[in-house]
């Protein structure tokens, strides 16, 4: 027995309403290109549309244009989808309340959720998604993941709640340290600076 080893997300497909409302919700809310159509393959009644979220993966809605729109929140029960997230800069994460609440669509407010900050809203047909913007920059060549593993690693290790952004700050020294030579033979922390050091700062 062999496992199916998976490469990453292929892409999303969710039940749409009419067509227009989707391409003004992913490309007119959320910025992602509409970059492509055909028809459903199962079904030719109905449109199938695509849209780039920004990492060259598809997010893609079956339409139909007898469907209207209901804002109802989906149900989150077992099976169900509670929420997608998607990745955003702080440059944008810095101004996602203030455009949602400009267009009329209730948001949380920001979450801090120590290893990122998030926002939630929902879009017309009612589905949660999620804004999220990292607090930390991978080191070069490096992932996210890696050092979410480190930083989990040391939260079980110092008996935290949660990853905080000490256990990521922590991790990415280690990483840095375990990937990258150095020629000293001793890596620890120093303090270079004389004990009564008064500095200006300018």
């Amino acid at each position: 027995m062999q496992k199916l080893q998976t490469q990453g997300v292929h892409h999303i497909t969710l039940v749409g309403a009419d067509r227009q409302t989707s391409i003004d919700f992913w490309e007119g809310v959320l910025g992602m290109p509409f970059v492509f159509e055909q028809p459903n393959l199962d079904d030719p009644s109905q449109n199938h549309i695509y849209f780039d979220p920004g990492d060259g993966r598809l997010i893609t809605v079956f339409t139909d244009e007898n469907r209207r729109p209901d804002p109802s929140p989906n149900p989150t029960g077992i099976g169900n989808v509670h929420h997608i997230a998607f990745s955003v800069s702080q440059a944008t994460f810095s101004q996602a309340a203030k455009r949602l609440s400009e267009r009329g669509i209730a948001n949380s407010g920001v979450k801090d959720r120590g290893m990122f900050d998030a926002i939630y809203f929902r879009d017309p047909l009612g589905q949660l998604y999620e804004l999220s913007s990292y607090k930390f920059v991978p080191p070069d060549g490096m992932t996210h993941v890696e050092v979410l593993m480190e930083a989990h690693r040391l939260r079980i290790e110092r008996g935290a709640y949660n990853i905080a952004e000490p256990h990521l700050a922590d991790a990415i020294e280690i990483l840095i340290r375990r990937r990258r030579p150095s020629l000293s033979e001793d890596r620890s922390p120093k303090n270079p600076y004389p004990a009564k050091a008064d500095q200006e700062l300018v």
